[in-house]
């Protein structure tokens, strides 16, 4: 225990104020130069579907930026989450494990004591060893008590929440179904009656391991990650060694929340305008990225699950992937569940230089595949004992193959015409209406025996 005693202590003093620039960007790992490693920034969008962004469907035209990156890198679209919700996706992208491998099968409650298992290793943790700075921002939802919290699970520095935002009382609500109150004003607590409804505790924001904010105002929020981000990225860069910067974003998850400065905000419903908000907060990251390490840092964006369909005209698009035989049976194909449209996530990857621009790439890839590239790319190694579900897609990412997963189980829908993969092939119903592209995936036993 000697070893976690010297970590809470070194945690301790380095982010209760004076000695964080030291720490955060000057003891782990040897100093190294970044034109040895590469820089690696990964965003996580929170309930985004895959029809939101409009490099995917042509319906969407709310996310210029994304689409500019999209033009000026790589866009997958064939790219899946490990799970459809919360917790369990963002346990695989940085342990690189299925949840029934890692431990995490279900969201985190605010009540929760636990987290991800201490015996797991994360992302921060491999890429600190190899000399890396590692900063997280934005939503967690991996623990947040004690050594659950991420300046123990190998990040250097952190600002953001805990868990979702919905999971706690704002002074300004924001858009939801059901709409929740603000937190109760004075002393004591209320319990709404509405369900999915907490205000028994305001929503914290965290720097490091201390609350900066309670409740929180979500209309500041994207602004904050963004100076945060900024920052972060500066003094990674000057301090000459590699970064690693994880960003849980708020956008799409309710309640939505759209700052006083958006564009015409009652002249569009809040989803359209909370999503051009998240597509200017990426903007501004990668424009950070470009004016300060732009041939050397990598940045892969992508979603967490799909859209959460419950909450109606406040969650995104699936795109084509509506699962009709599902919606006819009165259930819900998205966030949740594990047809298509809950898994199938917008994603992206941009490295000047390295990864060919405006390329569509068909390969079979997932958020577990994140771990074990990043690892690749910055030149250092898995852990030995144990297995790890994703995979180094390095060479699709640079444009050398399209080699991704092997298909396999049933999917629903596909975004193409009717063809066959190996040994499977695209079945289209026959009782589907005319111009869809819904199918049926079905194994063909004579092509596999």
């Amino acid at each position: 225990m000697g070893w976690l005693f010297l970590k809470v202590l070194l945690v301790g003093v380095s982010f209760s104020g004076f000695l964080y620039p030291l720490v955060d960007f000057g003891i782990h790992g040897k100093t190294t130069t970044t034109s040895q490693k590469p820089n690696i920034v990964i965003i996580l969008a929170d309930d985004m579907g895959w029809g939101d962004l409009g490099a995917n469907w042509a319906e969407a035209k709310d996310t210029a930026n994304l689409d500019k990156m999209a033009s000026e890198g790589m866009r997958f679209v064939d790219f899946h989450a490990a799970a459809s919700t919360c917790s369990p996706s963002r346990a695989s992208l940085l342990t690189g494990r299925l949840g029934l491998r890692n431990g995490v099968t279900h969201n985190f409650a605010v009540t929760s004591v636990g987290g991800l298992p201490l015996n797991e290793t994360t992302l921060a943790e491999v890429l600190r060893q190899a000399g890396y700075v590692t900063g997280m921002i934005g939503k967690w939802h991996l623990g947040h008590h004690d050594s659950y919290h991420p300046n123990f699970r190998g990040f250097d520095y952190y600002f953001g929440i805990p868990y979702s935002h919905d999971m706690g009382c704002t002074d300004t609500p924001g858009y939801n179904h059901p709409p929740c109150p603000a937190c109760p004003l004075g002393a004591g607590s209320f319990r709404s009656p509405d369900r999915g409804c907490y205000t028994d505790v305001a929503l914290p924001l965290y720097e490091n391991l201390n609350i900066v904010e309670q409740p929180v105002n979500l209309s500041g929020l994207a602004g904050k990650y963004a100076e945060k981000a900024a920052q972060f990225i500066q003094q990674a860069s000057t301090s000459g060694r590699p970064f690693l910067l994880y960003m849980g974003l708020a956008h799409m998850h309710v309640p939505l929340s759209v700052t006083q400065s958006s564009a015409n905000p009652g002249s569009q419903r809040p989803y359209r305008a909370a999503l051009q908000e998240m597509d200017h907060l990426v903007g501004q990251i990668k424009d950070k990225v470009d004016h300060t390490a732009k041939e050397n840092t990598f940045l892969w964006f992508t979603g967490d699950n799909g859209p959460w369909a419950q909450k109606c005209e406040l969650a995104g698009s699936v795109g084509p992937f509506t699962g009709l035989w599902q919606t006819h049976q009165g259930g819900s194909p998205t966030k949740q569940t594990t047809w298509e449209g809950g898994h199938r996530v917008p994603a992206l990857a941009y490295w000047p230089g390295h990864v060919p621009a405006n390329v569509t790439s068909m390969a079979l890839l997932s958020v577990l595949d994140i771990f074990p590239t990043a690892v690749a790319l910055a030149g250092a190694s898995l852990p030995q004992d144990r297995h790890f579900d994703g995979l180094d897609v390095s060479e699709v990412l640079l444009g050398r193959s399209q080699k991704g997963h092997r298909s396999h189980g049933n999917f629903e829908s596909r975004a193409v015409p009717s063809q066959q993969w190996g040994g499977w092939g695209l079945w289209r119903p026959a009782d589907s209406p005319p111009g869809t592209v819904q199918g049926i995936l079905h194994h063909r036993w004579s092509q596999s025996l």
